[in-house]
């Protein structure tokens, strides 16, 4: 049986926080201290915080045509990919006030795939970088009709501009580890559709 980490939450003293920068996202630097493995207390600590918050991810499948949906966009993060900066993902979005995750997983399907769930199942949440960012990420699978799907689809406002694919579930499967998906994200949610495929066609399938 795993244990719960010895600290907690009540094992850090926060001394400052300074505001960095503030635009889209944000960036705090905070000084804190916290307990030792071997007892008493850290010297003062400095650390940068990238202030992202809660997003939500939501893989696309259909069943019955034993599809996957991935959207294909421009990462400004992915420039130094020797393959390009257009990374295969699956839909996400920023969880906004007021909003549930399931919420803003159907908004998202809507807004850059222009797809409408008939099933919705929660995966997991995890922490996409804890050494640096606050980001934590839940994920979803949505089960979609992919028979006629396809198109360019986000929002022009936001400068989207989001391609949707239908792949074979057997082709997606059998690229997974070769650098085609190269985000957590994407990785955490076809790893469990490897897992829970058999039964989603069961129970959802034709």
């Amino acid at each position: 049986m795993i244990k719960k980490p010895e600290f907690d939450g009540n094992d850090v003293e926060v001394i400052k926080r300074e505001e960095l920068y503030k635009r889209f996202f944000r960036v705090e630097r905070i000084t804190l201290r916290h307990k030792l493995f071997q007892g008493g207390w850290s010297k003062e600590i400095g650390r940068e915080l990238f202030v992202r918050g809660d997003a939500v991810a939501v893989l696309v499948y259909d069943p019955v045509h034993d599809l996957i949906g991935m959207i294909e966009q421009f990462r400004v993060g992915a420039l130094r990919e020797a393959s390009g900066p257009w990374c295969y993902e699956v839909v996400a979005g920023m969880v906004e006030n007021g909003e549930s995750a399931e919420e803003v997983a159907r908004r998202e399907l809507l807004e850059e795939a222009s797809l409408q769930p008939y099933y919705m199942e929660y995966i997991c949440n995890f922490l996409s970088s804890p050494g640096g960012s606050d980001e934590r990420l839940y994920l979803f699978c949505g089960l979609c009709d992919l028979s006629q799907a396809g198109g360019v689809h986000g929002l022009a406002d936001e400068n989207e501009d989001i391609r949707l694919h239908s792949f074979a579930a057997e082709d997606v499967f059998a690229e997974l580890l070769n650098g085609h998906f190269n985000n957590a994200a994407a990785l955490i949610c076809l790893q469990w559709l490897q897992l829970n495929r058999a039964r989603l066609r069961k129970n959802h399938g034709a």
